[in-house]
């Protein structure tokens, strides 16, 4: 099988920082290349410089893509030969509609007039190859980020492909929909285009990629065949890491005591569509020192009853009762849900947890300004010593405390958001897919993190796409499905197979 794509000894530095130094990439047409590392190993840097963002130049090496040495000046550049990348950042435009973000480039038309009935039946064809069962005419923005991901990847197929690069495209999917991608890439795969996969999500890796890359600290490390024999994650996750992980949870004995919040008959209406419920008649409770997880499908309505909660951040006409340690409590906005102890950590981290722009001091300290300030004027001195307590506690790897939050890996930025909530002094933690798009030893920290969290006598509730996650980590998992709460199961008694079976019934209705 002829390579497709032979990358030489890439380097590319950002001041006196080298963030790859003499990687080595080689794609064979028609195959599926993992490329696996933890975050900050280079890998979205090294496809970065494969499609033109860092153009050549800027990067010492070569790249050779169907025989040819080339010199990428942009996305233009690699786009015109076949080559598409789908980013982990999200690049749509929320204010248009499905049909017109994966169009937006190349809209088919004749004489310079835009076809919209051709758009429109294009558009519906993609939708329904990526498993995504909305009208081409929906705003983007009234969709949740995973859907958003499946937009991202119809808008890749309706270009030329022949060697696509996705950058984590599962870390927004559940496990249902995961592997619906995972076999769409099985089929392109049959169809002779090639694919990159980068993921932290190693039974996928190890699942369909024909050969893995390991790359750690801007470093190849290791090329490994699947084909020839089967590879253990235990294998990549040593080469990974350069330790071992004895386990992929650690050990935790819960202390649960009484409870600490609940809601009652918690029912939300679509923000844009009045009288349609993404909430149904939710009753829901955490103790402290207890961690519950939610699991179900996308759109079975978590994240929506979770932001709901949190100061009605999302919905309209939103009834039910809310109580902290028994004691009715106002939720109607955030400033007063967050008075009442409770805090939301975000499944979008980059859109709606941080201010990318701002260094990790000013956004660890974002949600408690009054806890640095002296008279209503922030004390630098007592912010700049809040951060880098939470530094340290928190392990966050970066050079001080002044360094943008943008700049960081997935893992050191869900930290920081974290962080931000730590410090407003909750009683009760919301995490939104908290683990979403970060290697496998940064999500040991966070659940390390966690566990500390209930030991202190917090009560967590975790918000999870990735069921061994929930099953690893919580003391009860509640199964939602249609907006309603259709199961739950203790932690000697929940299994994959009996979360699945709550997940598929279909909710009862009120």
């Amino acid at each position: 099988m002829a390579d497709i794509l032979d990358m030489r000894g890439i380097t590319k530095r950002f001041g006196p920082v080298t963030a790859l130094r003499d990687v080595n990439l080689t794609v064979r047409a028609g195959e599926i290349h993992a490329l696996v590392g933890e975050n900050g190993a280079g890998k979205s840097t090294l496809m970065k410089v494969l499609s033109g963002v860092y153009p050549a130049g800027s990067y010492e090496g070569s790249i050779v893509y169907d025989g040819e040495v080339r010199h990428f000046r942009g996305i233009n550049d690699t786009e015109a030969l076949g080559m598409v990348i789908i980013h982990q950042e999200l690049a749509l435009i929320p204010l248009l509609s499905i049909a017109e973000n994966i169009f937006l480039a190349n809209p088919p038309g004749r004489f310079g007039v835009i076809d919209r009935d051709a758009v429109h039946a294009r558009a519906k064809a993609l939708l329904a190859k990526v498993g995504l069962h909305e009208s081409p005419d929906t705003l983007v923005t009234d969709i949740g980020v995973g859907k958003q991901q499946l937009v991202e990847i119809a808008k890749a197929l309706s270009k030329q492909v022949r060697l696509l690069i996705l950058d984590e495209p599962t870390a927004s999917l559940n496990e249902r929909d995961s592997a619906a991608l995972l076999d769409l890439l099985v089929e392109f795969r049959a169809g002779g285009i090639a694919s990159i996969l980068i993921s932290h999500k190693l039974n996928e890796v190890t699942r369909v990629a024909d050969r893995v890359t390991v790359l750690r600290d801007g470093r190849t490390v290791e090329t490994v065949d699947c084909r020839t024999a089967p590879i253990e994650e235990d294998h990549i996750i040593r080469r990974m890491v350069d330790r071992d992980l004895d386990s992929r949870f650690p050990d935790h004995a819960p202390q649960i005591g009484e409870e600490v919040f609940r809601v009652e008959d918690w029912s939300v209406d679509h923000p844009q569509h009045p009288g349609r419920q993404v909430v149904r008649g939710v009753s829901f409770h955490v103790r402290r020192g207890e961690i519950v997880g939610i699991a179900g499908l996308m759109g079975a309505g978590r994240t929506e009853f979770a932001m709901s909660v949190f100061g009605r951040s999302y919905g309209r006409d939103i009834r039910g009762r809310a109580f902290m340690d028994g004691k009715p409590v106002d939720l109607s906005t955030v400033p007063r849900a967050i008075a009442a102890g409770l805090a939301y950590v975000t499944e979008d981290r980059k859109q709606l947890g941080l201010i990318l722009g701002e260094d990790i001091r000013k956004n660890v300290t974002l949600a408690n300004l009054g806890g640095v300030s002296r008279s209503t004027v922030i004390d630098d001195m007592r912010e700049l010593a809040v951060a880098d307590d939470y530094r340290g506690r928190m392990r966050i790897r970066c050079s001080s405390v002044y360094q943008e939050s943008g700049n960081l890996s997935g893992g050191n930025q869900q930290k920081v958001v974290l962080s931000k909530w730590l410090f407003s002094g909750p009683e009760v933690l919301i995490l939104d897919e908290p683990t979403r798009g970060i290697d496998v030893g940064a999500k040991y920290e966070i659940y390390q993190i966690i566990n500390a969290l209930a030991d202190s006598g917090k009560g967590v509730v975790v918000i999870s796409s990735e069921m061994p996650e929930l099953l690893g980590l919580c003391d009860r998992i509640c199964v939602m499905n249609e907006g309603a709460f259709v199961g739950e199961f203790s932690r000697a008694e929940a299994s994959q197979e009996k979360i699945m079976r709550s997940i598929m019934r279909k909710a009862e209705q009120p």
